[in-house]
């Protein structure tokens, strides 16, 4: 067979991919699929890909394409009605990231809850050695334990992420984006309480029609002026604009990203303004990229196109 792995860049080049030779012949490029190289899946049976658009235009004279295999758990780049109507088979991977991304997801709240950068600095600048006293506490911080813990978005993350804010102690309530998920073991709530009672609030929806710009001017201004915002779902999630607003105006205390509008984020994302570490946090998409994450990855993938080989079904999404 041959098969095309577009954007090697995104799984990281200290992953070793080659064992995909097994299937066939490979050619790899690291960036994505584009209008000017077109030709690069022309002779594909097989393309791997995550963010490529893999719709008619790209993919109309990719005459012999059998599979595509998305590494990542969102398929929307890829046109699945068009897929159907050429019999293309699609396949993604789920649940690899589940643990990396809640460890993340805390990593950025206690940074934020305890200032961890301010105390940081606050030592190595020297003023610590001069301080009259052993401990300093000029930027208060609270516990996890007795807070509200709001998360938007109950799925495998969302979950993960609950029973580590409830073992903090802290009070746990959701809501459901989809309107489909009912969970016994946390209180299920409207997007209006989860706004007005959570101390903080922790995104792991996906992107679509109903979440798109959830977080917006309006969905702010409810929040507690000290609630604490996480989102490591999906940039568009959170309207971009209506945060900076919101941080500036301290409607809200702060925030940590994992993603942005726009990635790489451009330099006329308001966000980009902020520079105090104590207010905004961001990190470039990497929360789901724990060298194990990554390896699993590659390893669903892998399972994937063996299962395709072998008439089988794994991950199959058209």
């Amino acid at each position: 067979m041959k098969l095309v792995f577009l954007e090697r860049k995104s799984i990281g080049m200290d992953i070793d991919i080659s064992k995909m030779e097994d299937f066939g012949e490979l050619t790899v490029y690291d960036d994505k699929l584009s209008e000017e190289n077109l030709q690069r899946i022309r002779d594909a049976e097989v393309i791997i890909a995550s963010k490529s658009r893999l719709d008619e235009a790209t993919l109309s004279s990719a005459k012999d394409l059998k599979l595509i295999c998305d590494f990542a758990t969102g398929y929307d780049n890829v046109d699945i009605k068009y897929c159907r109507s050429r019999g293309i088979t699609v396949t993604n991977v789920s649940d690899y990231s589940t643990s990396t991304v809640a460890q993340h997801t805390f990593a950025l709240l206690l940074n934020l809850l305890e200032h961890i950068s301010f105390y940081d600095d606050f030592v190595k600048s020297g003023k610590y050695e001069k301080h009259d006293s052993f401990s300093y506490y000029g930027n208060p911080f609270l516990e996890l334990s007795g807070l509200t813990y709001g998360i938007a978005g109950l799925g495998n993350i969302g979950k993960r992420v609950a029973s580590i804010a409830k073992a903090f102690g802290c009070r746990v309530i959701y809501y459901s984006t989809s309107g489909k998920n009912s969970n016994s073991e946390y209180e299920q709530v409207s997007f209006d309480k989860l706004l007005k009672e959570s101390d903080i609030i922790s995104l792991h929806c996906p992107l679509g029609p109903k979440t798109y710009h959830m977080m917006d001017r309006e969905a702010f201004h409810k929040m507690k002026s000290s609630a604490i915002l996480i989102n490591v779902a999906r940039g568009a999630v959170v309207d971009n604009e209506a945060l900076y607003e919101a941080l500036i105006k301290g409607e809200i205390a702060s925030a940590g990203l994992d993603v942005v509008e726009g990635e790489p984020i451009r330099g006329d994302n308001p966000l980009t303004r902020i520079k105090d570490s104590g207010k905004l946090i961001i990190t470039p998409h990497m929360a789901w990229g724990s060298v194990e994450a990554r390896s699993r990855l590659l390893d669903m993938v892998y399972e994937n196109i063996k299962a395709f080989i072998k008439g089988e079904s794994l991950n199959v999404v058209s």
